[in-house]
């Protein structure tokens, strides 16, 4: 089983749910860049649990040990290597799950990839858990395109049918979406989502929604046609996220309905740079950034695990069996997983950054 990606920054996700630490070894990424630890700690507590009745009951600090890589807080050539512990583990809720497979979750396909020595506590190497050291090496690229006047910020769009103000997709706002506890651009439909959450909790019941994302400085000329296009590396890498389950760019699926001489961006010279009137292509035709901010959407799924009883299998009987999830669940995870499809598209941004002549 492979957790690597990048070819030019190689990132290694190691670790499980409720193992003793998930961590992530980086390597190549260039030498004498000076690390900021406190905006990497902020950073990771963007992924933590929000306010408690929103959120898994699951506490953990996130506080990541770096182990190598780092000389003075600055990348030395070396892999940098960090680990975060596990300091909130309960495995004992998984136990039936060996026998008896969640839906929807990866316990019935793993089982059977595995032989049977699939880790279920929390899903194991499945889980969510894993993208915390994701937001650890995607903290650490993000500081570097930072620093080449990079910039990639992301907003919850919509909760179940509940939708934000979406980005527009040709100016895109600095307006700091980050800092807020409840990622949206408007806080009065933030509010909304957050009592279709409450609802779906009070019912057993979990929902879903999409995750927009936006990436801007990133010259034109980067990424190559076919097989290592933008929307591919950046696609590859955001499925790493667990609840994923769909990614548009620029307008998607939406072209479909338009005539070409709606959806066309059309060009035109501006401030002495050729630009595109609209950006229905989300900054990328050909597979190669045309200058324009790059945007797209994150479909997340409802998570599985909720207290509503739902229809299983004993795999050891093969037989029909009822299962009732207990345990500590999110009954949304979209709101923590802004920062994480930032992070993944800080860690694919960077790799293709580092070879703009050929991915």
């Amino acid at each position: 089983m492979s957790s690597m990606t990048g070819k030019n920054i190689k990132i290694s996700v190691f670790g499980q749910s409720h193992s003793d630490a998930v961590g992530v070894v980086i390597d190549s990424l260039p030498a004498g860049f000076t690390v900021d630890t406190d905006k990497i700690n902020a950073f990771m507590t963007r992924r933590a649990p929000i306010e408690k009745h929103l959120s898994s009951g699951r506490k953990e600090k996130d506080r990541p040990e770096i182990l190598s890589g780092l000389v003075n807080n600055t990348t030395c050539g070396a892999p940098l290597c960090a680990v975060i512990k596990n300091t909130d583990a309960r495995p004992d809720d998984y136990t039936e799950f060996k026998d008896c497979p969640r839906p929807s979750h990866a316990d019935f396909a793993a089982f059977v990839k595995h032989n049977g020595h699939n880790d279920v506590s929390g899903g194991g190497h499945f889980s969510g858990r894993l993208t915390a050291p994701l937001c650890f090496a995607g903290a650490v690229c993000m500081q570097i395109l930072e620093s080449r006047n990079i910039h990639i910020k992301a907003h919850i769009y919509s909760i179940k049918e509940i939708k934000d103000t979406p980005f527009d997709f040709v100016n895109i706002t600095s307006e700091d979406i980050a800092s807020k506890q409840f990622p949206v651009i408007v806080d009065n439909a933030g509010e909304i989502m957050q009592e279709a959450i409450l609802l779906a909790k009070e019912r057993n019941d979990s929902v879903g929604g999409i995750i927009e994302c936006a990436v801007t400085g990133i010259p034109a000329g980067y990424g190559d046609p076919m097989f290592d296009g933008i929307e591919n590396i950046i696609a590859k890498n955001i499925f790493s996220v667990p609840a994923v389950k769909g990614i548009e760019f620029g307008n998607g699926f939406l072209c479909t309905s338009l005539y070409g001489s709606k959806n066309n961006d059309e060009y035109t010279v501006k401030d002495g740079k050729i630009v595109t009137t609209t950006n229905n292509s989300g900054g990328i035709t050909g597979g190669i950034t045309n200058g324009m901010p790059v945007v797209f959407r994150v479909a997340l799924k409802p998570t599985p695990s909720i207290g509503t009883e739902q229809n299983s299998v004993s795999i050891s009987e093969m037989k029909d069996r009822k299962l009732t999830i207990g345990g500590r669940h999110d009954p949304c995870i979209v709101p923590r997983c802004v920062p994480v499809i930032e992070a993944v598209t800080a860690i694919s941004v960077l790799d293709i950054l580092e070879n703009k002549n050929g991915y």
